[in-house]
């Protein structure tokens, strides 16, 4: 019998690489891979190696798992050392029963980073990534080099974010709410987005793809659990000194871009980059854009 779930995945390496200019595949072919599994507790970590230099850890959100990366692994094997993983709980990674508690995301990320030797490391988190990146980062101080919150804030409680019009948070919540029903109600993705659907449907289907590799996997829960661990305090970030960038795109149903813009001007070295025309998943939808915003953040870095 084909299990399911393999099947997903390796449709969708296979369409993820169909979908490649020809340079970046050939890239991609010559760059050496390595794959592994991590024991934790209660599960198995999958990851990837691709390239070699610097490290930059990316951590996906909660609609997808390592694939979803493929864009910027092309871009920046040839200069990193570029480290994918999924989630606990997410394919190809091990299941786990009742679903996995995201508190434990942060210990993961520091097992792996430990497993693989890393001395330091540079975070590119991108929504459910933030939690565990900013949880991480929190704890590790002297291991980040550079830290990436796309689309995020990750545990910090949106409501307790210093807003120059408290109201705006919950009208966008409304709106936004009601926009995420209208397109799922259509057979679109909220965090891929009614643009890439319209203008990239072929991009579009690969992201359902990716995500259904996890079909098994209750994002609802997991939400609900999410929700409840984002309780710290803006304040948390004031000490961070790490270079940090926000990136957030202006038609994000997921999550509101303005919150990352009143969040930055607590950090001493933050800044923000606003993409237009792209909704949730910058580094999906509008991956040459984003990659030339990562290369240019980074390159001062290292």
């Amino acid at each position: 019998m084909v299990d399911r779930r393999n099947f997903l995945l390796q449709s969708a390496a296979a369409l993820a690489t169909s979908v490649l200019t020809p340079a970046l595949a050939q890239t991609m072919n010559a760059a050496t891979i390595k794959r592994g599994l991590l024991e934790r507790p209660r599960c198995c970590l999958s990851f990837e190696l691709t390239g070699s230099g610097p490290a930059v850890i990316f951590a996906h959100g909660l609609g997808s798992n390592h694939l979803t990366w493929w864009q910027q692994v092309a871009h920046f094997s040839g200069r990193y050392t570029c480290v994918t993983f999924s989630h606990r709980g997410f394919a190809p990674g091990s299941d786990i029963p009742g679903g996995p508690d995201p508190n434990d995301f942060a210990g993961d990320l520091a097992a792996l980073i430990e497993h693989l030797r890393l001395s330091d490391v540079r975070l590119v988190a991108q929504s459910m990534g933030g939690w565990t990146s900013i949880e991480y980062m929190l704890s590790y101080p002297h291991k980040v080099r550079a830290l990436v919150l796309a689309s995020t804030c990750g545990t910090i409680d949106r409501v307790s974010v210093p807003l120059a019009d408290p109201r705006r948070l919950g009208e966008w919540t409304r709106k936004a709410a009601a926009a995420r029903a209208d397109m799922q109600r259509r057979g679109i993705s909220p965090p891929a987005g009614e643009r890439m659907a319209r203008e990239q449907p072929a991009l579009h289907f690969l992201y359902q793809e990716i995500a259904g590799v996890s079909a098994s996997l209750d994002r609802e829960a997991l939400r609900k659990r999410l929700t409840a661990m984002a309780t710290r305090q803006p304040d948390a970030l004031r000490g961070l000194s790490v270079p940090t960038l926000f990136i957030t795109g202006d038609e994000d149903t997921t999550y509101p871009p303005f919150v990352s813009d009143a969040l930055a001007p607590l950090m001493p070295n933050a800044k923000v980059e606003q993409v237009r025309e792209a909704g949730h998943s910058v580094y999906f939808e509008r991956a040459s854009v984003f990659n030339q915003l990562l290369e240019r953040f980074l390159g001062p870095v290292d």
